[in-house]
């Protein structure tokens, strides 16, 4: 008999640590930030072998993603940015969005680009994104300027004496070389964002005293797009959506000359269906792109992008939504349709809560 209580108080001890153990293991699995770490962990060492992606993505072999350690210690995975250009190499591709993403790489595209044939970059400005910045970047890089802060702001777009050779001053086999191995890249914003501010930049408060954007062009516009003749004001922001709108904007363009590369699209710019770019940085996440750029470009060491004053670069959709209000859904259609390739080719989403 003492030996049947001995064998089960035995089986009740095993069954009871067999039950602590269970809940210990169930404890341990339903923790969310072990489950994270241990779901963070298997991503990190699976990104280099993009074809086991879930999603199956196909790239170049020379552009499958590896995580990245940039200067400031923080890792990013470029497969973001794979995935931008994966998306425009898609958009090219559609036969529908032809005439939106396709354009010749003329001498106006070509003029946009500069070289800093030292560290082998090429870097396509679009203006009202930053560019400021990135060509102080590019001035110290060319050893114009020994740093950033000693650049004067008068320099940054005097192209007699920042030290920026464009693209366009190469004859066309050394444009051709350095349009197959050089680092290519630009930056891009939410296509209407961006036309906000180069309206109020050039329009509203013109801080480099560029009298031709009030005395000449806004004129033009005002002429041409006005619709209440007796209206006396200065240039507002719907005579400008008018005018992009506009089928036959071209001709208004051609009268304005290169004053344009601060409203043209992307596509005009740039020429990203027609010029297989590195990267793709965009505004809105420009605090973790800009770093990556640079480490990408090999130069990360060399110098760094200027501090960027926090929610600076933030989408604003009560501002967008402010510089439409009583502009008709007409206007702002047939402005979606000029930039609609922009916002395909970039991956920003379609602005529905404007136009319908």
């Amino acid at each position: 008999m003492h030996h049947q209580w001995l064998l089960l108080a035995a089986c009740f001890w095993v069954i009871f640590m067999f039950m602590v153990a269970s809940k210990f293991i169930t404890l341990t699995f339903k923790d969310p930030d072990a489950y994270s770490a241990k779901q963070e962990f298997l991503f990190l060492t699976a990104m280099p072998d993009a074809g086991k992606l879930p999603r199956q993505k196909h790239f170049p072999e020379e552009l499958k993603p590896t995580g990245k350690v940039l200067s400031d210690g923080r890792l990013v995975q470029p497969l973001v940015y794979m995935e931008r250009l994966e998306l425009i190499r898609n958009v090219c591709r559609d036969e529908a969005l032809k005439n939106l993403s396709h354009t010749a790489v003329s001498k106006f595209v070509l003029d946009r680009i500069f070289v800093c044939d030292k560290h082998k970059i090429l870097f396509c400005q679009t203006p009202k994104v930053g560019n400021t910045q990135w060509k102080k970047v590019l001035i110290v890089l060319n050893g114009a300027f020994p740093s950033i802060e000693e650049i004067p702001e008068n320099v940054v777009h005097d192209h007699e004496k920042n030290g920026l050779p464009r693209l366009s001053s190469f004859s066309d086999a050394e444009i051709q070389k350095r349009l197959k191995t050089y680092f290519k890249f630009f930056i891009v914003r939410d296509p209407f964002e961006r036309l906000i501010s180069a309206f109020k930049d050039k329009f509203v408060h013109n801080p480099r005293f560029e009298p031709w954007y009030r005395h000449e062009i806004a004129p033009g516009i005002i002429r041409k797009y006005r619709r209440n003749r007796t209206e006396t004001r200065g240039i507002q922001f719907e005579d400008f959506v008018r005018y992009l709108g506009d089928p036959n904007h071209r001709w208004l363009d051609l009268q304005f000359g290169d004053h344009i590369i601060h409203w043209v699209t992307y596509v005009e710019l740039c020429a990203p269906c027609e010029i297989t770019y590195s990267v793709i940085g965009h505004h809105e996440t420009l605090e973790d792109d800009a770093p990556y750029i640079l480490q990408e470009a090999g130069i990360a060491h060399l110098v760094s992008y200027p501090t960027i004053p926090p929610g600076i670069t933030v989408y604003n959709k009560t501002k967008v939504e402010r510089y439409f209000l009583g502009i008709s859904k007409r206007d702002i259609r047939r402005l979606y349709a000029r930039f609609e390739g922009d916002f395909k080719l970039f991956g920003y989403q379609k602005p529905d809560f404007l136009l319908n």
